[in-house]
């Protein structure tokens, strides 16, 4: 069973932020979206990796390439 709690989520991003400079990228919108937690149903929250721009999207696209080959 997987923990969705908002501790766990925040957690989250920041191992997913620390993986992600590993590889010099960094995604300033990173965060845990906010609004998933105002749900009357049992929350399971979203993380935002929001906007980047061009080189971002570059650089995080050969990690992923490079890591997956």
């Amino acid at each position: 069973m997987h923990d969705h709690s908002p501790e766990a989520a925040d957690a989250c991003v920041e191992e997913l932020r620390a993986a992600l400079a590993a590889h010099g990228i960094r995604l300033p919108s990173l965060g845990v979206d906010v609004p998933t937690f105002a749900s009357r149903y049992p929350a399971r929250p979203l993380i935002a990796l929001g906007n980047c721009n061009l080189l971002t999207a570059l650089a995080l696209t050969a990690a992923l390439r490079r890591d997956g080959a």
